[in-house]
C-alpha cells in the first residue's frame, strides 16, 4: 500500500494541495519559559514557569519537475505563497497540515527555497523548500484548553530547614512577593522568625488582612 501524500490546507478557503514527495523526515518542538527569582536565604534562584512556547514544525520538501521539463517554481510557489497576507483576514491564512498521525493546526512561518537543477535556458527543475510552521491557538481554543488553577482554598504548611517566607509564597502562590499573607494569618511581626517544624496556615487569595483591612490578591 502506497504511503499517503502529505497535504497542506487553508483553513478559511478549504482549499488542499499535496506535496510533490512526501519528506525523509520531521521535526516537531516544544519548550517551555522559565524565570529565575532570587529568594533571600537560599543558595540557588528558584526557577518559575512563565509560559508555554507553541509547537513548531520543521521539514524539508523535495519538488522535481525534470520529467516534464517545466518550471519547478510553478510548484514551490504554492508553498510560498501561504506566508502572503491575506486580503480577507489581513494576515497570512491559517493552515491544516496532515500526513497519518501528524495533525497540525499551523501557520507557515519560513519557506526557505534551494534550487539545485536546471534546463538549458537556466529554469530550474528540481528544488528543496525547508518549511517551518508554527501551531495557531486562537485565545477562545486556549481557555477551552488549558485548566488554570489557582490558590483559592487555605492550606497547611510545615516549616522546613532553610524555609523562608517568601520562598513559601513562591511555593503556593508562585510570587515570592506575597510572603504579607502568610505573616498576617500566623500572627508573625518578624518574617524571619520562623523555625523548621513550625505549622503554618496558608490563606487562599484574595487574602483581607484583619488587622488593617488590606486585600492581597
Amino acid at each position: 500500500m502506497a504511503l499517503a501524500k502529505a497535504s497542506i490546507t487553508i483553513e478559511h478557503t478549504g482549499a488542499r494541495f499535496d506535496v510533490m514527495f512526501n519528506p525523509e523526515e520531521y521535526g516537531l518542538n516544544k519548550d517551555n519559559n522559565y524565570a529565575s527569582q532570587a529568594i533571600p536565604g537560599l543558595g540557588s534562584p528558584i526557577l518559575q514557569f512563565v509560559h508555554g512556547n507553541l509547537r513548531t514544525l520543521e521539514m524539508e520538501l523535495f519538488f522535481d519537475t525534470t520529467d516534464t521539463r517545466t518550471d519547478v517554481r510553478a510548484e514551490t510557489q504554492k508553498v510560498v505563497d501561504l506566508l502572503k497576507i491575506d486580503p480577507e483576514l489581513h494576515a497570512p491564512p491559517v493552515l491544516r497540515v496532515a500526513w497519518g498521525s501528524l495533525q497540525l493546526r499551523c501557520v507557515l512561518a519560513r519557506a526557505n527555497q534551494k534550487f539545485i537543477k536546471f534546463l538549458e535556458d537556466g529554469r530550474p527543475t528540481r528544488a528543496r523548500v525547508t518549511v517551518s510552521f508554527s501551531e495557531f491557538i486562537d485565545p477562545e481554543r486556549e481557555a477551552k484548553e488549558v485548566s488554570r488553577q489557582t490558590a483559592d482554598f487555605s492550606k497547611g504548611y510545615t516549616v522546613q530547614r532553610g524555609d523562608t517566607l517568601s520562598a513559601i509564597a513562591f511555593r503556593f502562590y508562585e510570587d515570592p512577593a506575597l510572603w504579607r499573607p502568610i505573616a498576617a494569618a500566623n500572627d508573625i511581626d518578624d518574617p524571619r522568625g520562623i523555625e523548621p517544624g513550625q505549622a503554618l496556615k496558608v490563606p487562599a487569595l484574595p487574602f483581607t488582612d484583619p488587622a488593617t483591612g488590606e486585600v492581597t490578591s
